[in-house]
């Protein structure tokens, strides 16, 4: 089993920043992309960033320049350094990773963390 624990979230005022973590464990042979989403309250689930293995990144119009994804491969671990938070970006954050569990039956499958929570207040 893979697990992936994400940290870091909270409530912060208007213009204020948060660093999320979240980090694999478990079965896993190699991870993939890795990358954050959020979902607020009556809206759908929406990508907010990723990063590939080899550390390409993409991010939504709506965050560029204000988030930074990153990761630390040797710790299993995607970082999303969110500054300059507006009250839009209210919701909850979860973080998923592609995941290669074994090469021998080769078995790759998507998991998802929890979730935490992110607030901004006005």
């Amino acid at each position: 089993q893979v697990q992936l624990v994400e940290s870091g979230g909270g409530l912060v005022q208007a213009g204020g920043s948060l660093r999320l973590s979240c980090a694999a464990s478990g079965s896993i042979f190699e991870i993939n992309a890795m990358g954050w989403y959020r979902q607020a309250p009556g809206k759908q689930r929406e990508l907010v960033a990723s990063i590939s293995g080899g550390g390409s990144t993409d991010y939504a119009d709506s965050v560029k320049g204000r988030f930074t994804i990153s990761r630390d491969s040797a710790k299993r671990t995607v970082f999303l350094q969110m500054n300059s938070l507006k009250p839009g970006d209210t919701a909850v954050y979860s973080c998923n990773a592609e995941v290669i569990v074994t090469m021998t039956p080769f078995l790759k499958n998507v998991y998802w963390g929890q979730g935490t929570q992110v607030t901004v207040s006005s």
